[in-house]
This record gives C-alpha cells, structure tokens and sequence, in this order.
C-alpha cells in the first residue's frame, strides 16, 4: 500500500502540537509496518531525523505552506500532483486541512475547531480560510480521527458528520517526561528561580491560552500572599500576542515570572518536572498535551472544566469552572500551595492518570484508522 502524509508540520527543533503528534504517531507506524510504502510531503527542506526508516519516501512539495494563499496552492495544486505520480492509495492529513482535488481516499485529523468557538482570537485571513474550507475538508473525508471525545461530540454537531466514521485517539505524552528526584528539582529551580518552587505554563503564548487571566491571579497571589512561589512560562510568542505583553508590562510583580522562550524538549522535560503544579486554564482545547506531560512527571495542574481538558486531567488536578475568572484561579493556586495533603494526593493521582495515555496508543488508534479508511 501507498500512503501519502502531509508532513509540513516536522520541523527541526520547531515541533510543537501539530508536528509531535505527527512525529510519534508515523515514527511507530513506519518502523512498526515495513510491508508498506510512505511518502512524506514537505513543503521545505527536511531533516533526516524525519526518514524514521527504509519504506519512507520524502518529496518536497513547494511553496512553503503558511499563508493562506499558500495552503490552497500546496493543497490543490502541489500535493494531487505528486499522489497522481506515486499512484497513492491514500493520503493522510495529520493538521486538519485535505485537497479537495485528489480522488482518492483520505483520512483527516482534526484536532480541535477552536475556529468556530474564538473567531477573534485567529488571524483574520486565516480565519476565512477555516471558515470556508474546513466544513469541506470534513465532507471530504472518507473517514476522521480526533483527539478528544470533545472533539468528535463537536464535529458530529457542527457539520453533522457521522459519528461511526470518527476515531478518537488520545495524545500521548514523551517518555522523557518522568518524576524527578528531589535532587534534580533542584537543579534545574536553582538555575531558573533561584531555588523558588514555580507554577509553570508550557505551550504557545496566544489569546486562546488565557495568559492575562494567569498573569493577573498570579500578580494577585504575590501581592496578597506571602508565598515564594514563581510564575515560568516556557513558550514562544505566537499570534495576535501584543495584548498579553501589555498586560505583563502593567503587572506589580513581573519580575517574578520567567520567560524561558521555546525550549527543546530534554530542557522542557526537566522545567516541567521539577515545577510545583502545571497552570494550564486555556479557554478551549481539542486535548492539551501540557497537563499529560506534567502529570507523566507526577505534577499536578490547575486547568479548566471546559472543552477536552477534564479527560486529560481525571481527577488528578484542579478544574477551574470559569478559566477567565481571576478570583478562581487566584484560590485555586492558594489551595493547591497551602493544603499539603491535596497536593500529595494530586501528585499521586497524576502518575496514575498518565498511565492511561501513550503515543504507543496514540499509533496503534491511528493504524487502526487508516485501516478504517482503506
């Protein structure tokens, strides 16, 4: 068999949510099934690291795909010309968008549609581009995989999709990200915070993450409580983020968050592994790998009870009801500091919930989908 993948996400220590999904899933299914053929699409230069193994096939697809331009001309022109001369039996989409232009079969995955519920916090050509294309990559789809029961309950509404033809499979979490020993926490406290224990927010800083929210219960914590606790957060600046850097620039005590920048994933293991509780109150997610990482470490979250975030979470943090209420967020990091025995009890829970997810999982369900659809 032939399988055609849209690879455009692996990028060379730029893998974020998108592209560690691609990584681990196609990493396992290409070494795991020899018997077929892999053709990954690039739409620029690729590393080596990505040709996991011998049945993989690169081809770099120009132009470089990332203006909404660009996606319709890789999507429709770029892409149904090479699965026309590999003779593909299938393509694989792994960043929810297909071509609407190639006849054969392809399975999509659809990670979340963040589009339909927080339109202003996207870009305004891309949005145009989720709003006119997405509702027909969807039809398209001979069949769909997703990452959250959330995720398939809102695609099943919002384009009354067949539910029997959705798949979901969970994220998984690196197996670098284990519990560290008090030695190690250490170390890598002494070289952020100056040995301060720190809450720590791990992801892209965008509007839909909430960070003003988090910035402001947490300037509310340091000047209300006397606690040693900092704020780090590791991540890039990403889109429509002037506002948050507005809202940091007026806070009492900026000087005590940390921007860390975007980290490699061993550093990134270590910060999130040795931090007092993960602090991920975004306003909506298809899954939110974060809380899996922290709680893999043994680190408990404080999250939000919306969208995908209380299956990622069980029992093994606290929810926050209004994620844009302050004065919740602001209680829950006062109770998850001061009651000891819940924060024991949350630490243990953590490890056990992160038992039920592994990208080995996450392939297998993927493998099973792409049987699904073939």
């Amino acid at each position: 068999m032939n399988i055609a993948v849209n690879t455009r996400f692996l990028l060379s220590n730029k893998l974020e949510g998108i592209g560690w999904f691609t990584y681990e899933t196609l990493k396992r299914i290409t070494r795991t099934h020899p018997e077929h053929q892999f053709h990954f699409l690039f739409d620029r230069p690729y590393h080596n690291e990505f040709v996991f193994s011998g049945n993989i096939t690169p081809h770099i697809l120009p132009p470089p795909a990332r203006h909404p331009l660009l996606w319709y001309w890789w999507f429709e022109q770029s892409v149904p010309s090479v699965l026309k001369k590999i003779k593909a039996d299938l393509f694989l989409s792994t960043d929810g968008f297909l071509s609407l232009s190639a006849p054969m079969k392809q399975l999509l995955v659809v990670h979340d549609l963040a589009y339909l519920h927080y339109p202003a916090h996207i870009n305004k050509s891309a949005l145009l581009y989720y709003r006119f294309f997405t509702p027909k990559y969807i039809r398209k789809a001979a069949r769909i995989a997703t990452v959250s029961e959330f995720s398939k309950v809102d695609i099943c509404k919002s384009f009354a999709y067949p539910e029997d033809k959705i798949d979901v499979i969970y994220n998984g979490a690196h197996e670098f990200f284990q519990p560290l020993s008090g030695q190690e926490k250490d170390k890598i406290r002494a070289r952020y915070t100056k040995g301060a224990p720190y809450f720590i927010y791990a992801g892209a800083i965008q509007p839909r993450k909430n960070i003003t929210t988090l910035f402001k219960a947490y300037d509310r914590l340091k000047s209300e409580q006397e606690v040693p606790h900092k704020l780090v957060i590791a991540g890039r600046f990403a889109w429509k983020s002037e506002h948050i850097k507005k809202c940091y620039d007026a806070l009492k005590h900026k000087d005590e968050i940390i921007f860390t920048g975007h980290l490699g994933r061993t550093e990134l293991t270590r910060i999130v592994g040795a931090a007092y509780a993960m602090m991920y109150i975004s306003l909506f997610e298809g899954f939110g790998i974060p809380i899996l990482e922290a709680a893999q470490c043994g680190v408990p979250s404080i999250t939000s009870n919306g969208s995908s975030m209380p299956e990622v979470c069980g029992d093994s943090g606290i929810l926050i009801s209004d994620p844009e209420n302050i004065q919740e967020v602001y209680e829950a990091m006062i109770r998850i500091i001061t009651d000891k025995d819940l924060y024991q009890t949350l630490c243990a829970r953590s490890t056990i919930q992160a038992s039920r997810f592994s990208w080995d999982k996450t392939a297998q369900g993927l493998w099973n989908s792409i049987q699904k659809t073939i």
